[in-house]
């Protein structure tokens, strides 16, 4: 298969060649359609964020196999936001702000098991990293939905 397509994949179809922040773009960008697949269905958001993760994976092999997270690979930030965004019950306003901004700081802090992955070489450690900060940053959010309900409506 040509580069082009794992390529256009891997940098979310165009996002990753932003020349400023490209991985918060692209972070930004996955808040504003995975609202959209939130309020039609939380399950087309897990889907989607499964098919980007997966998808990913492949992308970034075939693309930049050999590299060390290049700046153009941006997909691994709509995955790991759209895992954050599946602890929300519906896209309301602050919610997704939360979402955004919980994600984006950990993706840049790598605490604990984000920085280890973010270590590691090859394909899945470029999407392992930003993974491990959805399902943290997830958690995280349904802590704060349970503690206090409404939250972040």
């Amino acid at each position: 298969m040509s580069g082009a397509f794992p390529r256009l994949i891997a940098g979310a179809f165009g996002l990753g060649r932003f020349p400023w922040a490209p991985g918060t773009l692209a972070s930004l960008a996955a808040v504003l359609v995975g609202a959209g697949l939130l309020l039609v269905s939380p399950w087309l958001l897990a889907a989607a964020a499964l098919v980007a993760t997966l998808g990913g994976v492949w992308a970034i092999g075939a693309a930049a196999a050999g590299a060390d997270d290049p700046g153009w690979v941006v997909i691994d930030e709509v995955a790991g936001q759209w895992i954050v965004m599946l602890a929300l019950p519906r896209p309301a306003l602050p919610g997704l702000v939360v979402a955004f901004l919980l994600f984006r700081a950990l993706d840049i802090a790598k605490p604990g098991p984000i920085g280890w992955a973010d270590r590691r070489s090859g394909a899945l450690a470029v999407m392992g990293d930003d993974v491990i900060a959805g399902v943290i940053g997830a958690a995280l959010l349904f802590a704060a939905r349970t503690v206090s309900p409404g939250l972040l409506d």
